[in-house]
């Protein structure tokens, strides 16, 4: 496993959050606005690949800077906290600078600068149906001046801000799938803002098509299921999203209430803010946020740990760390959030439904976000191993059933 050293005090982490507040304070202006007016953030985006935030994880040896998992994790909750689709919309691109890592030196030799030179990576992975379990219909084709790629996706989170889309694929006589790596503007290429999914709405998740689009032998690459941390990696960036909105919905909740002048006979008949049961309403919430961040963090220094050159875990004995450790976030993370961002409308009164105020994106945009891994499955897979020591699967792919399953 390739490792990436980097500082871990929180003292260096508080430079880290000092250096990227200013940023983050800029992309929560207008949030709201955004989400109602749709309008994607590409300004914004643009904001953090000049601030550097999307070269965070390139090693040293290639001319980074990098810090660790637990730190990363911990700042794209901030960002998530002042936009959660724009964190959202980075999980792929960051989930792809960690697979630079795992592949041989040209490769990374040929595309750390690139990070570098702030160029980000979007996702295209699943399809809508059709395609088996394990398998993608979307296909590498060899012509005679080469390979092409050819087939449509959807679910592409960032792909519409990105220079780079990660398509997964396969070959015909190749066992397995690949990545395709290929250039967002390309001819061929074709990306669409059709999401209409009623959380996260700018994030950039449609459709992606490829027709023919040339892709070099070099940007090709076999993907690994077994034995890597990109699963844990990829559901930690959700993770961190939802633990971003809650906080974002604890605030406001704590804006509304200090800021309320109007009250119930039925009440204590004092100001909100002087009102010991809704001081305890959001003291709970604040909790449930703070309990839900203490696990993600918790789960991210898993990851570190997993990678520790100290600790010398072979790569089966860290993917086992890292997973199982996500697994369990997985498992309680969601609910802490949902109840959280459900519980902000109990701290104010009807006005808080009002369409102009968008009190409702905090649960829209979790519940969406919990939607991409059923919890059921990782609760189940976590009793499994506990019970019968049976190594927990991360997820690696989305397609139909087989008959009589």
């Amino acid at each position: 496993m390739t490792t990436i050293a980097a500082a871990t005090t929180e003292s260096h982490y508080q430079e880290l959050l000092k250096r990227f507040s200013e940023v983050f304070a800029r992309i929560a202006e207008g949030s709201r606005e955004r989400e109602q007016n749709r309008v994607l953030p590409f300004e914004q985006v643009q904001w953090l690949k000049d601030a550097g935030f999307t070269t965070l994880r390139v090693p040293e040896s290639h001319g980074g800077t990098p810090v660790s998992h637990e730190h990363l994790f911990r700042l794209l909750i901030e960002l998530a906290t002042a936009d959660s689709n724009v964190a959202h919309l980075l999980r792929s691109h960051f989930a792809f600078v960690e697979t630079i890592a795992l592949q041989p030196e040209k490769f990374q030799d040929r595309w750390f600068p690139r990070v570098l030179d702030g160029q980000i990576f979007g996702n295209a992975a699943t399809e809508r149906g059709g395609n088996a379990l394990g398998t993608t219909n979307t296909k590498l084709v060899k012509n005679a001046d080469g390979w092409v790629l050819r087939g449509e996706k959807y679910y592409t989170t960032g792909s519409i801000f990105a220079d780079w889309v990660v398509v997964m694929t396969s070959t015909q006589g190749v066992e397995g799938r690949q990545y395709a790596i290929v250039d967002r503007n390309a001819d061929g290429v074709e990306i669409l803002d059709d999401w209409d999914g009623f959380g996260q709405p700018l994030t950039g998740t449609g459709t992606a098509i490829f027709t023919d689009v040339p892709v070099q032998a070099e940007n090709i690459i076999q993907r690994k299921i077994a034995s890597t941390l990109e699963p844990a990696f990829f559901q930690l960036c959700l993770l961190s999203v939802l633990v971003g909105i809650g906080k974002a919905a604890r605030n406001e909740a704590a804006q509304i209430v200090a800021t309320r002048t109007r009250t119930f006979n039925t009440g204590s008949g004092s100001l909100f803010k002087d009102d010991p049961q809704i001081q305890e309403l959001v003291g709970r919430l604040a909790a449930n946020v703070f309990a839900a961040e203490c696990i993600v963090t918790t789960a991210a220094r898993e990851l570190d740990a997993a990678l520790d050159p100290q600790l010398a875990l072979d790569s089966d004995a860290a993917y086992l760390r890292a997973e199982l450790a996500v697994q369990q976030a997985h498992v309680t993370t969601p609910k802490l959030i949902l109840d959280a961002t459900s519980e902000l409308f109990d701290v104010t009164g009807a006005s808080a439904v009002s369409t102009s105020k968008s009190l409702d994106r905090f649960w829209r945009n979790a519940r969406t976000v919990a939607t991409h891994n059923p919890v059921a499955f990782k609760a189940r897979s976590v009793g499994d191993y506990f019970i019968n020591g049976t190594v927990p699967n991360g997820l690696n792919s989305i397609g139909e059933a087989k008959a009589g399953k």
